[in-house]
């Protein structure tokens, strides 16, 4: 990989790689023939797995919280430039993440300049950065306990709205070009708040922050049914968030959240709808058993991450209009190693991709038009029982990265190296409690 800095002994990488290197070899030559039988180039595939990329949270390689408490893992980043370090693990390691997502203002720092330039070191740039309204800072002057967007006092919704403004100031100089906005914002008890008032409220406020988007940047509206606000939260599903998309203008995009919708939600059918009404601006990925799990990417639902992939596929093999849609990974890692978890996660979500590149769209077209019910199941069930790992890992090598990710990272002893000069230190903002 072209970078001028490596976490990770790149003769390490390389001495791995060798001896895994004549078992990928003959995998790939085994699924290169099985799928030449179905008219599909292997070499066609591969550049594609090698072209796909998704972003890391900044936030998302520290240890995250559960419900009650924060365990903390050993040589945790203490700050935005010791999380870039870690983000060069993962895109060393898997050769897709090449892109930090930010969060403000836990990584705010006086001198952006040269934060841009430590993550160039490593080949790394940013992605859209992430406004916070829904806790409260030790400088702030007033409190979001009761909102920040939609409070029903216009000093705090200047506050909050200020501080969007400002993230996009910080993005600017880091050379981002998105603008991601969340709101924890809602209610507890029935009658607390005027739904439609506070709706009002939410979207002139986001009309103020929209005013300062550079023409080349977009605003990515994330929703949530819940948490922490319980009986009703301002934007709640992709209703209201395609609503408030379609308010503000062309710029303003849906942004999708695997973890952010009621239970056995069609998020695959969204997906399609944002596509056609050319309101879908990315994903956050992660997967989720009952709630807002923020669990590993595909460690629960593989076949729903590849469903949702199929909608993406086939809007880029429609050629549709406005799609690009920016792909990230949402995740708390709480009983894992975040740096694991993410090169995982990556990794599977990669996986998803390259199994809808596998769809003989054709005949699924053909299928859907004739409603033949099982065969059209059965050509998406084709494609995603193929084991297309042999892909994924030749990607990595041809990239420099590793064949066995994971089995790398452990004989690299990368937590233990940085013992001694990353001490455990308390309050930090690397994971979400």
């Amino acid at each position: 990989m072209n970078v001028e800095k490596a976490q990770i002994d790149a003769a390490l990488v390389e001495k791995l790689n060798s001896e895994n290197n004549d078992e990928l070899q003959r995998d790939f030559d085994y699924l290169a023939e099985k799928l030449d039988r179905k008219n599909l180039d292997i070499n066609g595939l591969l550049e594609k797995a090698q072209a796909f990329s998704v972003a890391v949270p900044s936030w998302g390689v520290g240890t995250g919280g559960t419900r009650f408490a924060r365990f903390a893992g050993p040589s945790e980043p203490r700050n935005i430039f010791e999380k870039v370090e870690d983000c060069a693990v993962i895109h060393q390691l898997s050769a897709c993440t090449p892109r930090i997502s930010p969060h403000f203002p836990w990584d705010v720092v006086d001198d952006f300049k040269a934060l841009r330039e430590h993550a160039a070191n490593f080949g790394l740039s940013w992605d859209a950065v992430n406004s916070n309204t829904f806790q409260d800072q030790s400088e702030q002057k007033y409190s979001y306990k009761f909102g920040s967007l939609t409070h029903t006092e216009q000093a705090v919704r200047e506050q909050a709205i200020q501080h969007n403004i400002d993230c996009i100031e910080y993005g600017k100089q880091l050379g981002s070009k998105s603008l991601t906005v969340w709101i924890g914002d809602g209610s507890n008890h029935p009658g607390q708040q005027h739904f439609q008032r506070a709706f009002e409220r939410y979207l002139a406020s986001m009309k103020g922050i929209y005013a300062h988007l550079p023409d080349d940047w977009e605003m990515h509206i994330e929703h949530k049914m819940f948490e922490p606000a319980f009986y009703s939260t301002v934007i709640q599903d992709w209703g209201s968030n395609i609503l408030a998309a379609m308010e503000l203008g062309d710029k303003a995009k849906s942004l999708v959240d695997l973890g952010h919708h009621a239970p056995n939600v069609n998020i695959e059918m969204i997906v399609s709808r944002l596509i056609q009404f050319k309101k879908l601006g990315g994903f956050h990925f992660n997967d989720s058993k009952y709630g807002d799990d923020d669990l590993d990417s595909g460690a629960i639902q593989p076949y729903q991450l590849f469903l949702i992939f199929n909608e993406l596929v086939d809007a880029e093999y429609r050629k549709q209009d406005a799609f690009k849609p920016a792909y990230m990974l949402d995740q708390s890692h709480n009983v894992t190693d975040p740096i694991e978890s993410l090169i995982n996660s990556a990794i599977e979500v990669q996986r998803a991709y390259v199994r809808a590149l596998l769809v003989d769209r054709e005949a699924l077209y053909a299928f859907q038009d004739s409603n033949d019910a099982l065969m059209a199941s059965a050509t998406l069930k084709e494609a995603f029982n193929t084991d297309v790992g042999p892909i994924l890992a030749m990607a990595r090598k041809l990239k420099g990265a590793a064949i066995q990710p994971i089995a790398c990272y452990r004989a690299a002893n990368y937590r233990a190296s940085l013992a001694h000069a990353r001490p455990a230190a308390k309050g930090n903002s690397s994971g979400i409690v």
